[in-house]
C-alpha cells in the first residue's frame, strides 16, 4: 500500500492547489518602497508595492542562511549537537556580533540562536563555514538554493548581509519566498525566532563569561502574534523586516525594505499584518475520508486502492461564505490494468458559487499487475473450490 507519509512531503514541495487570483493593491497606507504580504500556506499574494525591485538585503539574507542550516540538519550533514568551531576570519566580522572569540566552540543549536535572535554575523560565517567549509563555497549554495526556489532578483555575495557590494540583493518578493520555504518546511526556526531574550555562555583562554542575546525584532514585544522572522538594516539597505505572524490558523508573511528607521518598519509591518489578518478567510481540506476503490479489469486485483494527493487550500480575501464550497469527485468507473502506484486516477474538484476554485489529483495507491494465463486458472480455480 503506499503510504500516506510520502503524499504529505510531497505536496510540501509544490504550491498548493489553489485557482484563486487575489487583489495585490488595497487601502494600505506604509512608507516603505517595496513591501509585499503573502499567505504562508499557499504562497498567495494578498499585497504588494515594487515587490520585484531589486535593493539590498541587509541581514535579512540570513534567513537563507538559516534556511541552508536547517536543510543540512534534515539531511543528517549536521546536528544541533555539533561542536561550531570559531575561525579567526569569523571572529573578525563586525557589525551585528555576539563577540565569538577564535577557537570559540558553540553547539550548532546555540549558533542558530545567535543567528536568530541577535543577528550574530560572527555566528553566521562559522555556521558557514562548519557547514560548507567556507563562507565562500556556503554562498555559492545560497545562490543556487536561491535559483532552485525562483528567486530571479536576488544574488548573494556572502552570508550575514554586512556587504554593501552592488552585487549583493534581493526583492521584497524573493525574501517572501525563501522565508515561506524556511517557515512552511521548517517550522523548528520559531522556537529561535520567538525568543526574546536568553544568555549564552562564553568559555575561551580569557575564561568563562555571560552573553545576553536580545532580538533585534521589536515586532515581537509591540504585535501579539508575530512569530519571526529576520531584521535587517545597513546604510545602503536601511531597515528591512521580514515579520511572520500566525492568527486563527492563518500564517502571513509580511516583507518590507529601504524603511528610514526601525519604528517605521515595525509599525510598515505591523499595518500589512493586521490588514492580512482582516481580509483573509482559509478553507481547508483535509482529504483524510477513505476513498473508495476503484475496479480493475483484466489485473491480478479487483480493485485498486486510491488516496488524495494531500490537502487542499484556498484562501479568501473578499468575503465568501467558504461554508458553500462544493467537493466534487471526478473518476472512471473502472480502468485497465497494469495500474501504476503514484499515477493518477481522478481528480477532486472544488467550488465556490459555481466557479472552480482549485483541485487535488487523486493518486493510486498500489500497483496492479496485468493479470496473465496463470492469474486466470487462478481465479477458475478459486471459483471451483467455492
Amino acid at each position: 500500500m503506499f503510504a500516506k507519509k510520502s503524499f504529505t512531503a510531497m505536496a510540501l514541495a509544490i504550491v498548493l492547489w489553489t485557482a484563486a487570483v487575489l487583489p495585490v493593491s488595497a487601502n494600505v497606507s506604509i512608507s516603505a518602497p517595496s513591501a509585499i504580504l503573502i499567505e504562508s500556506s499557499t504562497g498567495q499574494v494578498i499585497y504588494e508595492f515594487n515587490a520585484t525591485e531589486r535593493r539590498s538585503p541587509a541581514s535579512v539574507t540570513k534567513i537563507m542562511t538559516m534556511l541552508l542550516t536547517f536543510e543540512a540538519l534534515e539531511q543528517g550533514k549536521a546536528s544541533l549537537a555539533d561542536q561550531v568551531v570559531t575561525s579567526e576570519y569569523a571572529s573578525s566580522m563586525g557589525g551585528s556580533q555576539v563577540f565569538l572569540a577564535q577557537g570559540e566552540v558553540q553547539t550548532l543549536d546555540t549558533m542558530l540562536k545567535c543567528i536568530a535572535v541577535a543577528s550574530g554575523n560572527d555566528a553566521s560565517v562559522a555556521v558557514a563555514e562548519h557547514i560548507a567549509g567556507s563562507e565562500e563555497a556556503f554562498v555559492a549554495l545560497m545562490n543556487k538554493k536561491a535559483e532552485e526556489l525562483g528567486m530571479t532578483e536576488t544574488h548573494f555575495v556572502d552570508c550575514t548581509g554586512l556587504t554593501d557590494s552592488d552585487d549583493h540583493y534581493s526583492c521584497a518578493r524573493d525574501i517572501a519566498i525563501m522565508s515561506r520555504e524556511l517557515t512552511t518546511k521548517y517550522p523548528k526556526v520559531f522556537d529561535y525566532t520567538t525568543i526574546w531574550m536568553e544568555d549564552i555562555t562564553h568559555e575561551t583562554a580569557q575564561g568563562t563569561s555571560t552573553f545576553t542575546l536580545s532580538s533585534t525584532n521589536k515586532l515581537l514585544k509591540q504585535y501579539q502574534w508575530a512569530t519571526g522572522l529576520k531584521t535587517g538594516s545597513t546604510s545602503k539597505a536601511l531597515f528591512c523586516l521580514s515579520a511572520t505572524a500566525s492568527k486563527d490558523g492563518i500564517d502571513l508573511i509580511a516583507v518590507v525594505m529601504g524603511e528610514p528607521d526601525n519604528n517605521t518598519r515595525v509599525k510598515d509591518a505591523q499595518t500589512l499584518l493586521t490588514y492580512g489578518f482582516t481580509v483573509c478567510d482559509l478553507y481547508i481540506d483535509a482529504n483524510a475520508e477513505d476513498l473508495a476503490p476503484l475496479p480493475v479489469e483484466g489485473g491480478v486485483k479487483e480493485e485498486a486502492e486510491l488516496l488524495f494527493f494531500g490537502e487542499f487550500r484556498y484562501l479568501d480575501t473578499v468575503g465568501s461564505d467558504l461554508t458553500t464550497v462544493r467537493k466534487v469527485l471526478e473518476l472512471p468507473e473502472r480502468v485497465e490494468a497494469p495500474v501504476k502506484e503514484g499515477s493518477q486516477a481522478g481528480r477532486a474538484r472544488y467550488y465556490l458559487n459555481g466557479v472552480e476554485i482549485g483541485s487535488v489529483p487523486i493518486l493510486f495507491a498500489e500497483n496492479v499487475e496485468k493479470a496473465g494465463y496463470g492469474d486466470y486458472l487462478k481465479k477458475i480455480w478459486g471459483l471451483f473450490l467455492l
